[in-house]
């Protein structure tokens, strides 16, 4: 059964790339949202199995988007990993892929690795 991830990022390119491959495994159903204002609107209609959230964008930041996903009763189980330009694959490695109790992975990031944290975090869900 396929699963769904919900990527919501500003930079359409890079959501284009990414969700290309993340089909590609055929493990995923993707859904993007290209606008952080519709990040809760689209999380609603989507019922995502995990989300992937990048934190700088513009109009509303990842982690007010991460806050309204909380808050909300159908979302508040969904499991989110940040994406983040904003800190190294070193700084993510020091404290073990988490920030402040959040799942970070640093931008570019390997296929490899974020499929590895997907994965982790959909079991840690169930």
């Amino acid at each position: 059964m396929k699963r769904t991830i919900l990527l919501i990022d500003d930079e359409k390119g890079f959501t284009n790339m990414l969700s290309m491959n993340l089909r590609a495994t055929g493990d995923y159903d993707v859904v993007v949202e290209n606008n952080s204002l519709h990040a809760l609107q689209t999380a609603l209609e989507a019922h995502p199995d995990l989300i992937l959230l990048d934190v700088i964008m513009p109009n509303k930041e990842g982690p007010d988007v991460f806050t309204e996903i909380k808050e909300n009763l159908a979302l508040r189980n969904t499991p989110v990993i940040f994406l983040t330009a904003t800190v190294t694959e070193d700084e993510v490695n020091t404290y073990g892929g988490r920030i402040g109790g959040n799942t970070f992975i640093a931008k570019p990031t390997r296929m490899e690795d974020l499929l590895d944290s997907i994965e982790r975090n959909l079991i840690a869900s169930y």
